[in-house]
Formats: C-alpha cells, structure tokens, sequence
C-alpha cells in the first residue's frame, strides 16, 4: 500500500515540475524543500532508467521520455484533484487571484466589456491581465487561462474552442477611389490585401454568399500578427482587410473604414481558452464558463 501512494505521490511531483519548469517554484506550490523534490524525481528517473528532465542552472526541460510520460500520466493527476476539489465543494464561491492572458486587441475591444460585469457577479476574485499574445505564459506559470484567436499546436496544454468572432472586409474610401471596389472575390487578386500571419507571402481567404463558398489566395505588403495594427493600416489606405468589425467599430461608424464585398460572408474566427491542464481553480472555471456564454451567443 505505501508503495502504491508514494507512486502516486511521484506522479504528482513530476507533474507539478514538468508544467512549471521549475524546481525551486515545483517546491514553494508542493511545500517541499527543493532538495526533497530532487531527491524524489531522482528516485523516479532511477526507476524508469532514464532522464526525466534536462537540467541547466537556468532552466528545466523535458526529454523525449518525459514528454510521453507526462501525455499519459498528466491527466490523471489532474483527475484525481477534481475529485477531491468535488468533495470540498469549491466551485460554490469562486475566489482567489485570477491571471488572464489575450491580445491586446480583444482584450481591449470585447473581453474588456464583459470583464466589469464578471467582477460585479464575483466580488471574491482579483484580476492580473496581461494583455500579450505569448503562449509562453500560460506554459511558464504566469497565466491560469489565456484567450487566443489561433489554436495552439502544443500538445502539452489544454486548448478549448468557446466561440467565434464575425469577421467582414473593409477598406478605407481612399484606398478604393484609387484602386476600385471589387464585386466578387476574384477580384481581390488584384488589390492589395492586409491578413493576418507570419511570414507567409499568401493567405487564403474564404468567402460564402447563399451556399456559395470562395476561397481566394490574397496577396499584399503587410502580413500583420495584431488586428488593431490591421485597422490602422486599412484606415491609412494601404489595402483591403478582413476584419471583425468590433475591433475597429470607431472607424467604421466615422466612416474611415466602408465594406467591401457586403454581400460575402467570410469565414468566422475562432476564440479559444488556453490553460496548463484540464484542472483549474474555481474562479478560472467560472471565468472560462462566463466568456464561453457570451462568445457562443455573437
């Protein structure tokens, strides 16, 4: 019987470093001392006859078997903390420090809308936001949830679709006195076009119009990461952008910013939550299902 707790006790070390990085902040959460945690790691990797981690004075990182370790056994640590989280019944008052990660320009324009009315319905919780687009956050334990408009290709972390945002394409007056306004998406060939990516010279866009649907591979100078940077652009005249229109709703109401191809629907972008694991504290689930709410219903 010992033997099986102290194996179960292993897991949650192992765990609690694999997702932090970090032995000396693995031991302050466990209320270990750093030695003890070495020692028991140690003791691990022993067993399984190989490294677990590669250590570094600054900085901790999982080998190939500890990356597969942790896929099989991560999950059930954090099921085992559900259940007993059930049996204390926290979610009855969320509480706490919540630390919440999104890009500046969702953070901004919507989430920071719905963030008041969160506050007033939960008195309990504080709030750190951080409004950066850097997945590292969550990875490294500075976040408990992050908000993003792309998925994450990182299998370690737990990413969940909650919505969708609309998206419509516009273009600044000026630019299309000079260019002309397109009439069917074909025609966005030949305009310049400001997308969101990387370094990609391309980016397929995809239009629908009654059960029509166009996809167009668009082209132009300014391939951007951040959506209000994309409105500035567009409202300067430098192309046609897809955009979701709360993001730049001043520019459209004013008029710097008209539709181009009203009649064509382009494809909605995704909103997802990020987190370290399926566990999360009373105040994250509460947040997560809030946001969730008001993202399914736009």
């Amino acid at each position: 019987m010992n033997d099986d707790i102290n194996a179960v006790q292993d897991l949650v070390l192992f765990v609690e470093v694999a997702r932090t990085r970090s032995f000396s902040q693995s031991a302050e959460n466990l209320g270990l001392s750093p030695a003890t945690l070495s020692r028991r790691i140690h003791a691990l990797e022993l067993y399984a006859g190989a490294r677990l981690f590669n250590r570094t004075t600054r900085r901790v990182e999982l080998t190939n078997l500890g990356v597969s370790f942790l896929e099989r056994c991560g999950h059930l640590v954090d099921d085992a903390k559900l259940a007993r989280q059930s049996l204390t019944r926290e979610s009855k008052m969320p509480s706490g420090h919540l630390r919440i990660s999104m890009p500046v320009d969702l953070g901004k324009s919507i989430v920071g809308h719905m963030l008041p009315i969160f506050a007033k319905r939960y008195p309990n919780i504080t709030f750190a936001i951080d409004l950066s687009a850097q997945i590292s956050d969550v990875f490294a334990g500075e976040a408990d949830i992050a908000l993003r408009l792309k998925e994450t290709q990182d299998t370690s972390l737990v990413t969940q679709r909650i919505g969708w945002l609309s998206q419509a394409l516009f273009a600044s007056p000026t630019y299309l006195e000079l260019k002309g306004k397109p009439i069917h998406p074909d025609e966005l060939t030949h305009h310049e076009c400001i997308y969101i990516g990387g370094k990609q010279r391309i980016a397929n866009w995809s239009l629908s119009k009654d059960d029509a649907v166009w996809k167009t591979a668009v082209t132009g100078r300014f391939s951007v990461n951040n959506h209000g940077l994309i409105c500035a652009l567009a409202e300067s005249g430098m192309g046609i952008a897809m955009l979701e229109p709360t993001l730049c709703r001043d520019a459209i109401k004013e008029g710097r910013l008209v539709p181009v191809l009203s009649d064509w629907t382009p494809a909605k972008l995704p909103v997802f939550v990020v987190t370290a694991s399926k566990l999360k504290n009373a105040a994250a689930t509460a947040f997560i299902e809030f946001v969730s709410d008001r993202f399914s219903s736009r």
